[in-house]
């Protein structure tokens, strides 16, 4: 009987609640509940103004006009990238070339260069040096003996840059014949100098007959200059690009980081970030990435970019925990901004504003130039990659990599 009167009294209890509409409020479609507006929180930021990015460019740009340089010739005609690495005590012909290709590129791209005859004349300097460049014994692509092989670099961005001069329609009619003759070697060069058997390329390693680690570092920026080849109208070896292209990506492991070479190893994300950005944006152009991949990387630039602050401007290069050299700094922000560019257009200014705001941290106010050297002259491409970064989303796209020729379309766009 006691349990009976519990049942009958929860019984009408429930009747007395769902008379009274208290459960049946509960029990209303959710779109028909009131909404309560949520506190609009914004990220404490600085955001860099579109006129201040105007100002800057303006800035910078001329910054590199007074920083070319002759190198004891009898022309000023270059903006030499300043490492520790010496060639019988001088700067590599190979950096010469790559710095000057780098700073032309960033200059061709401000905006007003076709009204600006000082900066056409500075080109047309640089533009006669970069095609001189091949006769030059050491960018030869035979008889390379060991250590550091820096040709690779003047290979690439000599490469980009006459490329991007074409694209601008800028190659003077008494330069038409050398700038084709110029791309044929680099090109050329470029492709000959790949890790045998393991394909890919790398600046550190022995006798080119070697196959050593290729480096994921050198490989993204050396495939995004191939890929640019093809679009052309250059023959690009395809069996070298899918070799390298297997090394991209056998240099990743678990944790989204890249290794430093090869295909093995436990190195941290914090210290990859650089490398991660170029191999992730160049495996989506090459139909084998994915843009979570290329925005994880962004995201991991964003989180971990004080470790690479730590060591700009610093001497030494590997330094432990995470092995960070300081020529990695403007490289990876060069590549952080393209890898923006690669995301789908509703995600782009978000993180155009973020990386901006992490841009202009180091840049140098007084004398409106960004440097990740201790040499004052690195400040010719930190400066140059800078510009090129923040002109990124004027920049025409990325050329993707088509094994039978043409172009495609970039996921998502």
């Amino acid at each position: 009987m006691t349990r009976l009167r519990t049942i009958l009294a929860t019984t009408v209890a429930l009747a007395t609640l769902f008379g009274s509409g208290v459960l049946a409020q509960d029990t209303q479609p959710r779109r028909n509940r009131a909404r309560t507006a949520l506190p609009v929180v914004k990220p404490d930021r600085t955001e860099i103004s579109a006129e201040d990015l105007a100002a800057a460019v303006d800035v910078g740009a001329k910054a590199l006009l007074a920083m070319q340089e002759d190198m004891g010739g009898d022309t000023v005609a270059e903006w030499p990238y300043e490492g520790v690495y010496r060639v019988g005590g001088q700067i590599p012909v190979g950096y010469r070339i790559g710095g000057t290709g780098i700073c032309g590129m960033a200059l061709l791209q401000t905006p007003g260069f076709a009204e600006d005859e000082t900066r056409q004349d500075a080109l047309r300097r640089a533009t006669d040096f970069i095609i001189r460049g091949i006769e030059h014994p050491l960018m030869s692509e035979k008889d390379y003996q060991g250590q550091y092989d820096v040709r690779g670099w003047g290979y690439i961005y000599g490469l980009q840059y006459l490329l991007r001069l074409k694209d601008a329609g800028s190659v003077p009619d008494d330069l038409a014949a050398g700038i084709e003759t110029a791309i044929a070697f680099y090109l050329d060069a470029l492709q000959k100098i790949e890790i045998p058997e393991a394909g890919g390329w790398n600046y550190a390693r022995g006798p080119r007959a070697d196959p050593a680690r290729p480096s994921p570092f050198m490989t993204g920026p050396a495939l995004q200059v191939l890929f640019d080849a093809q679009r052309h109208g250059y023959t690009v070896d395809a069996a070298v690009v899918e070799r390298a292209l297997g090394a991209l990506q056998r240099a990743k492991i678990g944790t989204g980081a890249y290794v430093y070479a090869g295909d093995r190893g436990n190195d941290g994300v914090p210290g990859a970030v650089g490398r991660m950005l170029v191999a992730e944006s160049t495996l989506l152009l090459a139909g084998r990435g994915s843009q979570a991949d290329v925005r994880a990387a962004i995201d991991a630039f964003i989180v971990h970019w004080d470790w690479l602050e730590v060591r700009r401007a610093r001497n030494g290069t590997h330094i432990p925990p995470y092995s960070v050299a300081p020529y990695y700094f403007y490289f990876a922000h060069y590549y952080a901004a393209q890898a923006i560019e690669l995301l789908p257009e509703r995600e782009r200014e978000e993180y155009r504003v973020r990386f901006r705001e992490i841009l202009f941290r180091t840049r140098d106010a007084d004398e409106g130039t960004w440097n990740d050297r201790v040499f004052p002259r690195s400040a010719n491409y930190g400066t140059a990659m800078s510009l090129l970064a923040i002109l990124m989303p004027d920049t025409r796209r990325p050329a993707t990599w088509q094994p039978n020729a043409g172009e495609a379309a970039v996921e998502g766009n």
